[in-house]
């Protein structure tokens, strides 16, 4: 074998990641809002490009091709620019399920403790500014008190008390801590404290559910010693264990159902009474509606933003005194805004022809309900239409669907399967739990067991196991049924 120095030649063949096809894939990941930020952000980085101020609707087109094109002319750019799918693999590269949960407080629910808002608009449009301007925070709200209420160095003092005091009202480090920090004395700063703990709303500035609900207590002049041993052990209210919180506040029956009908009026987070940001809406980014030809799907255009090439702009500035440097960059930005632009035409085509399929798999459901959900995956529709699992992964992230049934997720219409228990089609894992959550709600006066909703949902043929009914009751936040039963018999 021979040592010495030689040159060879070797052919090889890579997929390589351009910017351009690295934009067009994150293009397929965005809503329509996200893409509307985007496109403000290509504006004013290129002067070719322009989002032109109109309100004409534009219809986009059905898409329906018999022979999409495949993943070498995606990546050679030989296909048809109408029939290019942004459609890549990579061995390397994973995907994301994304999922929402909900959870809740065990005690807020067993006191019933919850709170809301709600608003009113009128028949004209808004000033937004002056919504703005209105709005006052929770900090806010609690310094002008403290202005009037405190003063000298005390100030100082409050105004340290109430930049510790969260969203929902309560103080979130210890008295201790905050003498050591400003250098004064722990009895200073929790006689600064119980006066910032009659501000408005009432309940504010409290270390625990406890003194938030004590302070509501006084204010309303309902703190006498039964309640303030109720208050003591709201662990054992919490789990339902009335007979001995009886016993220790000594009250009968009728006394404790009237203090647990007084703990109930009161918030147990007065802080989000104010500030916080207002709660936006989902916003569809498609629609699906029944026609006489079977399902229309469209985009929401009233959120897809629109961008045009100038090239009106592009011919002065390319015939006029110019160096190679400013012609390379000139031409540069027509190159990025053309790239854009078959990028979002493209993406709007990959997105239909994937809901396309979604409402194809799943046309039971939207005639008929959760019930009819069938079990789909990701591979199920990528094989269906051609692409890679990857890009329809992207293209059902972060994206909406309204229809006559609701607004939903594109990710909902993918759930695992649960095999009938008469040996027939799978179901999905969506009906199975709109069939537990039908069940509870029609308990009645007896509380279903885990293990009588297997036996009423083997009935129903289902084929699930008892710690399956377990796992999707506590991931709809519904309690077990010695929860439930003893909810029912604090709300008795």
């Amino acid at each position: 074998m021979s040592l010495a120095p030689r040159l060879d030649i070797r052919q090889s063949q890579s997929l390589v990641m351009t910017p351009q096809l690295q934009q067009a894939i994150k293009l397929l990941t965005l809503s329509n809002l996200e893409i509307e930020a985007f496109i403000a952000d290509e504006v004013e980085r290129n002067p070719l490009l322009e989002a032109p101020a109109t309100d004409e609707v534009v219809r986009p087109e059905r898409v329906e091709r018999d022979a999409p094109a495949g993943a070498d002319e995606l990546v050679a750019g030989t296909a048809p620019a109408e029939d290019r799918a942004l459609d890549l693999d990579y061995a390397t590269e994973s995907h994301q399920q994304d999922s929402v949960s909900d959870g809740g407080a065990a005690l807020d629910g067993a006191l019933g403790l919850t709170g809301g808002g709600g608003g009113a608009m009128g028949a004209e449009a808004p000033d937004l500014d002056t919504l703005s301007e209105g709005e006052v925070s929770l900090g806010e709200h609690l310094a002008a008190q403290a202005a009037v209420a405190v003063g000298g160095a005390d100030a100082f003092i409050a105004a340290h008390l109430i930049d510790q005091i969260d969203e929902a009202g309560y103080l979130t480090v210890a008295t201790a801590e905050i003498a050591a920090r400003l250098g004064v004395e722990a009895e200073r700063v929790e006689a600064v404290l119980a006066i910032v703990q009659t501000f408005d709303p009432t309940g504010v500035g409290a270390r625990d559910l406890g003194e938030c609900l004590a302070i509501q207590a006084r204010e309303a002049d309902r703190y006498d010693p039964c309640m303030a041993r109720l208050l003591d052990h709201l662990d054992l209210l919490a789990r339902g264990d009335l007979g001995r919180l009886k016993r220790i506040c000594g009250v009968d029956d009728e006394d404790m159902a009237d203090m647990i009908r007084e703990l109930r009026g009161y918030d147990p987070k007065p802080g989000c009474r104010y500030g916080g940001e207002a709660m936006q809406a989902v916003v569809p980014d498609l629609f699906v509606a029944r026609t006489r030809n079977g399902w229309g799907i469209e985009l929401n255009v009233a959120t897809l933003p629109r961008v045009l090439v100038n090239r009106r702009y592009y011919h002065e500035l390319s015939h006029g005194p110019q160096d190679k440097a400013s012609k390379a960059w000139l031409n540069d930005c027509l190159a990025s805004a053309n790239w854009l632009i078959k990028a979002l035409d493209q993406r709007q085509r990959t997105i239909i022809r994937v809901a396309t399929e979604i409402v194809k798999q799943q046309e039971a459901f939207f005639l008929h309900g959760v019930a009819h959900l069938k079990p789909l995956t990701l591979a199920k529709v990528a094989e269906a239409i051609e692409m890679h699992e990857s890009t329809v992964s992207r293209v059902t992230s972060n994206k909406y669907l309204s229809c006559a049934r609701g607004l939903f997720e594109l990710k909902y219409f993918f759930t695992s399967a649960i095999q009938a228990a008469d040996g027939g089609d799978a179901v999905s894992a969506e009906a199975v739990k709109s069939a537990i959550r039908a069940l509870i709600a029609g308990e009645g006066a007896k509380i279903l067991s885990d293990d009588t909703l297997v036996e009423l949902l083997q009935a129903k043929g289902f084929d699930i196991a008892r710690r399956t009914v377990a796992k999707y009751r506590e991931a709809m936040g519904i309690g077990s049924s010695v929860q439930r039963r003893r909810a029912r018999a604090l709300a008795g």
